[in-house]
This record gives C-alpha cells, structure tokens and sequence, in this order.
C-alpha cells in the first residue's frame, strides 16, 4: 500500500495545490493528513493564498482518499464543513504488518505515548520534518507543507515497501529515507 502524509496544510491553497499536484502523481491508496487543516493559529503567520473556503473544497474533492486526525487549530466547526472525519485524537492502522499510529502531536508525542502505542506514530504539530525512536517506537514528522519551523522544507512524506521517503514539495525531490 502507498501513502501520502501531509501535515499543517493552516488554510494554505497554495501549497495544497502543489500537494494535490503530487497526489496525482504518486497516486497513493490513501493520504494520510496529521491535522491543522484550515486554521493558522494566533502563533502562525498567514500563510501563502490562505483561503480556508477554497482549502474545503479542495479537500473535500479527495475525501475518500483521506484519514486525518485532529489538530490543535482544529475544531467542530472544521468538521462541520470537512466532510470526512478528523476529530480523533488519534488513529491506528496495520499496513504491511507495520502498526502505525496517526496524531497530530499536540496530545499524544514522545513526552505522553499514545496508549498501547507501538511501531511507528506519524505526528506533526512542530512543522519540523523528524525522525527518532524512543523505547523502541519511531516518532516519524513529516514536517509541514505550509509553515515548516527550524529550516525545515516545505514537506510531505510518501511510504511504500516499508519505506518513508521525505519529500521537498517545492523542488519535487525526495531528501531523506528510512526503511522499517
């Protein structure tokens, strides 16, 4: 199965459309969105072509491929104009016998492990693309697409045959690979 898993898109069309643009490329099963999906927050600059009605629309066109989660800028009036599920604090799928969590990382992080937690937790939250593993599970970021922090890219993560590649969403080109 292939993945693409985006985080942080904060109302950006901007780079939502480039991130639609991969997804037509990649044509991944399913994509996996990590939360903060309209709102840019009181800590966030604007981000480019923030437009959160067109940011619906858009994803709305994609939402049978779409699990999400919950983010921090989240709320119940996203969910009442998103018209596929992101209230979950968290999620759980098996793919390639590979567990893997799916959180925003403002609840459940490195700090306070999602429960029963194992494998692999893909979290976004800082807008740093990362990789660690702690008591033995791998903490994966993608980064974010819109407003990445620290001298991250613009960033999404594609995983296919056990492996996560990063992507550079501007230049197009992976820059960072693990196998699992």
């Amino acid at each position: 199965m292939k993945l693409l898993i985006a985080s942080d898109i904060h109302g950006s069309v901007y780079y939502l459309e480039k991130l639609i643009d991969r997804y037509n490329i990649e044509k991944p099963d399913k994509i996996i969105l990590l939360g903060d999906y309209l709102y840019h927050g009181p800590r966030n600059d604007l981000p480019k072509d923030y437009n959160p009605k067109k940011a619906v629309e858009l994803l709305n066109n994609l939402k049978e491929k779409i699990i999400g989660v919950r983010g921090n800028c989240d709320s119940e009036v996203d969910q009442m104009v998103l018209e596929f599920p992101i209230m979950a604090d968290y999620n759980y799928l098996n793919i390639d016998g590979v567990d893997i969590y799916l959180t925003h990382g403002h609840i459940y992080n490195q700090n306070n492990p999602i429960p029963g937690s194992k494998g692999i937790v893909l979290y976004g939250h800082t807008h740093v693309a990362s990789c660690e593993t702690i008591e033995g599970i791998t903490y994966i970021n993608p980064g974010s697409i819109s407003i990445p922090k620290q001298d991250s890219k613009h960033s999404y993560l594609v995983y296919e045959d056990k492996m996560f590649k990063w992507i550079d969403l501007i230049e197009n080109k992976a820059y960072k690979k693990i196998s699992i």
